[in-house]
């Protein structure tokens, strides 16, 4: 649900993105307004960046093989990668390029304001549209987690709606900054007014595509699960009355909906091979029923020898699979 929810918050940001890119850019060549051509540039680079969470939404649903034993989960961390450089690329470089050039040109003309105004408005009705779109997906998934939904975006493990969030808030951002840069322009008769609404927005892009791609990679060189989480595993596996004490626990993100535990445990040393065998996969999936996007546990089982300290042993790993896993939170 979580995936198809994901998808529709994607498309309606494509949609709309792709109907206002035409229309920006036709307004700001008329217009000759460089605040205006920054936001078609914006526009093409969200549009395009569509098409990639797209790709990522499809390419992560196919099933593990030899290849890929843990699934294809991260291509959704990869095309969002791509996705922030493209923001980066497309829309900031081209915006303050159009800004700087425009303030060294010295061009002062500009015409058809009340194209460019009409322009920016339905752009921020479009925009506003995805924008809504993407909060009530947020804010559903934050009342899952129990948290609010400024702390979910900075904690989601889903790249997807969080990157149409940060592309739609980053949008109504810049055309507030378009039609301040194009009515100071209009009223001064200044073009550095436009030329520095052209920059302006070029620096918010770089910031977002900036904060994107630092989580993006995070996660895709295999970041953990949040301490919350973290710290939940770890009391669930020592609240088995088989287990002594957990050595250690460690966790990493296969996808926004898989999560691996691999852990190591000192279990009680009267249990049998047979009852060691059978403790844990009882607690592989006891920490399946209580963490649905737990897809992967490994187990490590040692023992104490009588001076206290751990001995080597032969793991006893377990790995199981989730049929109902969810995005992490």
């Amino acid at each position: 649900m979580a995936d198809e929810e994901s998808t529709g918050t994607v498309l309606v940001a494509l949609f709309a993105n792709l109907a206002i890119a035409v229309a920006k850019i036709v307004a700001g060549l008329i217009g000759g307004s460089s605040a205006m051509l920054a936001e078609g540039a914006h526009s093409v680079a969200d549009t395009t960046n569509q098409v990639f969470l797209l790709t990522s939404l499809r390419l992560s649903r196919k099933a593990p093989d030899d290849t890929h034993p843990f699934g294809y989960g991260k291509e959704r961390f990869f095309w969002s990668l791509l996705a922030a450089i493209g923001i980066f690329v497309s829309g900031a470089v081209f915006s303050i390029y159009q800004g700087v050039h425009s303030l060294l040109s010295g061009e002062s003309e500009a015409a058809g304001y009340l194209l460019s105004y009409g322009v920016l408005f339905v752009s921020f009705l479009a925009e506003g549209t995805s924008w809504l779109k993407a909060v009530r997906q947020l804010r559903g998934e934050a009342r899952e987690a129990e948290r609010g939904v400024l702390e979910h975006v900075r904690l989601s493990s889903d790249p997807t709606v969080k990157t149409v969030f940060s592309e739609d808030t980053a949008a109504l951002v810049g055309l507030v900054l378009a039609a301040l840069g194009l009515g100071l322009h209009q009223l001064t008769g200044r073009a550095y007014w436009d030329a520095a609404a052209a920059i302006a927005i070029g620096v918010l892009l770089a910031v977002v595509a900036y904060l994107l791609g630092r989580d993006t990679k995070e996660m895709l060189i295999g970041e953990a699960a949040p301490a919350p989480v973290r710290d939940g595993i770890r009391a669930e596996l020592a609240d088995h009355p088989e287990v002594d004490r957990v050595l250690d626990v460690r966790t990493m993100l296969l996808g926004p909906e898989a999560l691996l535990v691999a852990a190591r445990l000192d279990m009680d040393d009267d249990l049998g091979a047979a009852e060691v065998e059978d403790s844990t996969d009882e607690i592989a999936a006891g920490l399946q029923r209580r963490f649905p996007q737990v897809r992967e546990v490994y187990l490590d089982v040692t023992s104490r020898g009588k001076d206290g300290q751990v001995a080597e042993t032969t793991p006893a790993a377990r790995s199981t699979s989730s049929s109902s896993p969810r995005p992490m939170r």
